[in-house]
């Protein structure tokens, strides 16, 4: 593993004012993640902010309620990411749930396409007779300038729902809703593609309600939490209050076995059972084999998994996906082998590594670059691009992953401003970001992106670390944690899972399944013997029964022959 520094999470003093009810250890990890105050831990519905607040929720409500009086042909364009599908799924069954006739949706080709409204989708529906009335984007749109004016041009309004970040020059839409936007007041512009879908579908029925318009029976838009929450998760979006709220308020619903036959088959293909289930579980089970479907082929695919009414026809639809999800994961340690090839030989160079990475092979998969990137990123705790061909053979395209502290996005920025016409399209957030540049550009944007990233950061920012909540005493290294920490979140990204660490002997060692490394260990103080593992370490790993091990860990549940005891799934490890 790579070597890392071991930080500990401060843990403010809080006062006796709020959690006098917690185990005291949820008290400190929740201090620690910024909870001040008891509501901050409620996730009834009533807490979530108000649509209301949201700039342009009334122009897409009145559009929408126009679309539903006049029965009007809507068709919802996603994306071909897990948010993009989970937001297109909610809007495709919201929408028809509060009176919507007529309503289908696209998603555009990775490929094909690229991202967002383009004016070439709006060609193809016009030479197929397929224009609808009104388009309603969904985590994209933002940034779709060009095709909001061809669509508008040929007499379709269009509805623009996303949560990037804005450009200079906004679509003249319709209407937009989007945190992000400027002048928008809503206080959680953390929210997902589908949070905002969601918010739209709240206000819509709001109104029609207070017209009389509302369908009977009156539709329960929280049939559509489970569909929220795995997209929030599997965007990796920041867990504020209001995003929790959305994430737990789904989980209940999947482990109650009311969720989607989509979600539920995507969560038995994967072996998990759907009573026991976390929101990590949604962003490293779930999500994963949604997106397979948008990196190899056709997002579509996943969608009607997550639209499936009955059981049967989800279950052959996750089977499908769980099949590319596979077959991604053998083009990803193909192409990783590759990279270690390009980092070795940039390791040649006198300076080193590069501080920002932009890394091509001309064998390397459009869908696979962005979880390339992260791998990559993770190994040198620099950030990274990684770049396919493009369609024409003349244009490259990109997908960035940063490290904390740095926005790559406006990383981007910067090397645009420097260099006019370098980059022919980017956008994205501050840990992600895709772009596309000239192919024989590459070696001009290498270095205007390593010159970028140096006048952004220190040399201390690229030494990796980890970032703990300290040791756990012997009391508290125990099953009762394991099981009280899962059900304790939702954790997520900016709301981390927790993660301690300790000294511990280690009394045996192997390797299994080829690379990952099973222990068992005893903490120093002579608490209870525990069994470790830590995943893909390799088979040459140093001997601990001889060194002791400084162990980063997550206490786990782990049941194996009808018995559950407790596990350490391990993140790093080190001699002691």
């Amino acid at each position: 593993m790579t070597p890392k520094k071991i930080l500990r999470r401060p843990i403010p003093d809080t006062g006796p004012e709020w959690g006098q009810n917690l185990p005291p250890i949820l008290r400190r990890l929740y201090a620690a993640r910024g909870v001040t105050s008891d509501e901050q831990l409620s996730y009834t519905l009533k807490h979530l902010a108000s649509p209301m607040d949201l700039r342009g929720i009334d122009q897409a409500v009145r559009l929408l309620t126009d679309a539903i009086v006049q029965r009007q042909r809507v068709l919802v364009l996603g994306d071909f990411d897990a948010d993009g599908a989970t937001s297109t799924a909610v809007a495709v069954l919201g929408l028809a749930m509060l009176g919507v006739r007529n309503i289908d949706f696209r998603v555009p080709s990775r490929f094909a396409d690229g991202y967002g409204l383009t004016p070439g989708i709006i060609h193809r529906l016009q030479q197929e007779g397929e224009l609808p009335d009104l388009m309603v984007t969904v985590d994209n749109g933002i940034a779709a300038v060009e095709g909001v004016r061809t669509a508008r041009d040929l007499g379709i309004k269009v509805v623009v729902t996303d949560h990037h970040l804005a450009g200079e020059v906004l679509p003249d839409a319709d209407a937009i809703v989007n945190p992000n936007q400027p002048g928008c007041p809503f206080l959680s512009k953390n929210a997902a593609g589908v949070g905002v879908m969601f918010y739209v579908l709240t206000a819509l029925r709001k109104h029609l309600r207070e017209q009389g318009l509302l369908p009977e029976p009156q539709p329960n838009l929280g049939t559509l939490l489970d569909l929220v929450a795995l997209g929030t998760v599997a965007d990796v979006v920041p867990l504020d209050h209001n995003n929790r709220i959305f994430v737990e308020q789904g989980l209940r619903r999947i482990r109650q076995g009311e969720a989607r036959p989509g979600i539920l088959a995507l969560l038995e293909v994967a072996g998990r059972d759907y009573r026991e289930i976390s929101s990590t579980d949604l962003g490293f089970v779930v999500g994963p084999r949604l997106n397979a479907a948008g990196r190899l082929d056709d997002m579509s695919i996943g969608i009607a998994c997550l639209l499936a009414d009955s059981g049967d026809e989800a279950m052959r639809l996750a089977r499908e996906l769980d099949t590319f999800n596979r077959e991604r994961r053998s083009i990803e340690k193909d192409m990783k082998a590759q990279a270690q090839d390009l980092l070795a030989s940039m390791s040649l160079d006198t300076e080193g590594l590069p501080w920002g990475l932009a890394l091509f092979d001309e064998d390397w998969h459009q869908g696979v670059i962005g979880i390339l990137a992260a791998r990559i990123r993770e190994q040198t705790h620099r950030p990274t691009i990684a770049f396919a061909p493009g369609e024409d053979g003349q244009e490259i395209k990109g997908s960035a992953r940063s490290i904390p502290g740095l926005h790559i996005r406006d990383v981007l920025a910067v090397v645009d401003a420097r260099h006019p016409g370098l980059l022919k399209k980017y956008g994205g957030h501050a840990m992600a970001a895709g772009m596309t540049i000239s192919r024989g550009d590459l070696g001009v944007f290498s270095e205007a992106f390593d010159r970028a990233v140096r006048d952004s950061l220190r040399a201390e920012d690229l030494e990796a670390a980890i970032t703990t909540d300290g040791p756990l005493s012997a009391d508290e290294l125990r099953l009762e944690t394991a099981l009280l920490l899962r059900r304790a979140g939702p954790w997520g990204q900016h709301f981390p899972e927790p993660l301690f660490d300790g000294e511990f002997r280690v009394i045996r060692q192997r390797i299994v399944g080829e690379s990952h490394l099973k222990l068992v260990l005893q903490p120093l103080d002579g608490g209870d013997i525990i069994d470790g593992i830590a995943f893909n370490t390799g088979a040459e790993v140093p001997d601990y029964t001889r060194t002791g091990a400084r162990v980063v860990y997550k206490p786990d549940a782990n049941t194996f022959r009808g018995r559950t005891n407790l596990q350490l799934l391990i993140d790093y490890l080190e001699p002691a």
